[in-house]
């Protein structure tokens, strides 16, 4: 197994975020980058439950007693995730903006394509491990992008605040991208267990990258023409903007964090920092207005 990030236990913490005065546009002048990042909200959700889904399923085959702990951490932070983005979209919903549609089919993903029965077809008994081996897979690429992005939020995201962006939401953002940094490993740890196979590992992650950044596009392009507040369209030239405005990591930043993960000798202890992620949570205002940190059940 490979070495622990930190001896302390990932934790799910609760938090309580008021977006009740959270403006619509919560980035300043900036509809485009706060569409952008207002994707999570309807993306987040569902696949974060898909990532417990699959996860109390993996859980009783895991007979290593760190990692079992480490997973169900995962679980719990997960689905704390997935809870504290509805409260977006009750924000959302506030300003206007319905988002049932893309919350229905994302949980018909879930069901029909990530579940232990996809389209309502039990898996052959022989073929059982291998379904679940491609899942873990894709939800190790997942992880790094969303370690990647945990990683630019607390780090690279200064300008926001500079701007004028919504305290309550931004606490938000940081305090999730903090937890993606703080359990980085967890997910490429289980897929190492399972079987480590690297060609999966790079389908994996070919897929990965092209889902993900589609589904934003597409995301923010729904958003965008939702807001009856604003004209503006997802176009390359606007994000370009609102990248070079510092509201948005580019895609360059994104890209760039693929290769490393091609690597053979790749492990994601070597991307990130736990102390910064740590040291944001001790100091997040949301995190602060909840009760004290728990480890919830994994089921």
């Amino acid at each position: 197994m490979p070495a622990s990030l930190t001896d302390v236990p990932i934790r799910a913490r609760r938090p309580r975020f008021d977006l009740s005065e959270t403006p619509l546009h919560w980035i300043p002048g900036d509809p485009m980058a706060t569409h952008t990042m207002n994707v999570l909200h309807i993306l987040l959700p569902p696949g974060e439950r898909w990532f417990c889904d699959v996860y109390r399923e993996a859980l009783p085959l895991i007979e290593d007693d760190k990692l079992r702990e480490d997973v169900k951490g995962f679980i719990g932070q997960e689905a704390t995730h997935a809870r504290a983005h509805e409260v977006g979209r009750e924000y959302l919903s506030r300003h206007g903006i319905d988002t049932e549609r893309s919350m229905a089919q994302g949980e018909w993903m879930r069901t029909n394509l990530g579940g232990p029965t996809p389209f309502g077809r039990t898996v052959p008994k022989p073929l059982r491990r291998t379904w679940l081996v491609a899942r873990l897979s894709a939800i190790a690429a997942i992880e790094h992008f969303t370690a990647v992005l945990g990683e630019w939020i607390l780090n690279e995201s200064d300008q926001l605040a500079v701007d004028g962006a919504d305290p309550q939401m931004l606490d938000l953002m940081r305090w999730h991208g903090a937890e993606e940094v703080e359990h980085r490993s967890v997910a490429f740890d289980v897929y190492q267990y399972f079987s480590g196979n690297y060609v999966r590992r790079l389908v994996s992650m070919v897929f990965a990258a092209i889902a993900l950044h589609v589904a934003f596009i597409v995301g923010g392009t729904l958003l965008l023409s939702a807001d009856g507040t604003t004209k503006q369209h997802f176009t390359f030239k606007a994000f370009r903007r609102a990248t070079r405005a510092g509201h948005l990591p580019s895609y360059s930043e994104t890209l760039r964090s693929i290769p490393p993960y091609l690597r053979r000798d790749f492990h994601p202890s070597h991307e990130g920092s736990t102390d910064v992620a740590l040291a944001y949570l001790a100091s997040s205002i949301g995190v602060a207005a909840g009760p004290a940190a728990t480890r919830l059940a994994a089921g």
